[in-house]
């Protein structure tokens, strides 16, 4: 049974909870988000596979999941980066944020914290988290997000517009 690290406002751990409990029950919990840039400037996004609990078939960012208790967030990143998109890449933490977003029955209610990267070849993503994936120019995403709001994930959309001075050298 999988667990996460349950938090306080600042990010703080006050306990752990079985994941879906802690979705479930809409518990504020560690997670993590990564963005990977190509030398071109552009992101890797992926689409969910239909077989993920929440957002199943959305556009997201390139890779997305929860520490382990006693597991670094630098850890994890780069564990699950290797193990949904096959790849490896030197991670930077940016930045982090709280978001709430009710989906479905379940609350992803997360103190996220996301990683930037650069990565330049191609991914060699596990069918059972990702259904697909791409380059994108940030530009031609900001106007299909506009366009199709519905075709992304809610903490996608929120990253993106938080990232606008965070962004790698070579845009």
């Amino acid at each position: 049974m999988e667990k996460v690290i349950l938090v306080n406002k600042k990010d703080k751990m006050i306990g752990v909870e079985e994941k879906m409990k802690a979705h479930l029950q809409g518990k504020l919990h560690r997670a993590f988000s990564i963005l990977l840039f190509n030398k071109k400037g552009e992101i890797l996004i992926q689409k969910r596979a239909k077989s993920k609990y929440h957002s199943s078939g959305l556009w997201t960012n390139t890779c997305c999941s929860h520490p382990r208790p006693k597991e670094t967030l630098e850890k994890a990143a780069k564990r699950r980066l290797k193990e949904e998109m096959g790849i490896t890449a030197n991670l930077k933490k940016a930045f982090g944020f709280i978001y709430k977003a009710k989906l479905g029955n379940l609350t992803e209610y997360e103190f996220d914290h996301v990683f930037l990267g650069r990565f330049d070849g191609e991914p060699k993503p596990n069918k059972k988290e990702v259904e697909n994936w791409q380059w994108v120019k940030l530009a031609d995403l900001e106007i299909d997000i506009k366009k199709n709001p519905q075709k992304y994930t809610p903490w996608f959309k929120i990253i993106l517009k938080k990232i606008e001075n965070n962004l790698p050298q070579g845009r």
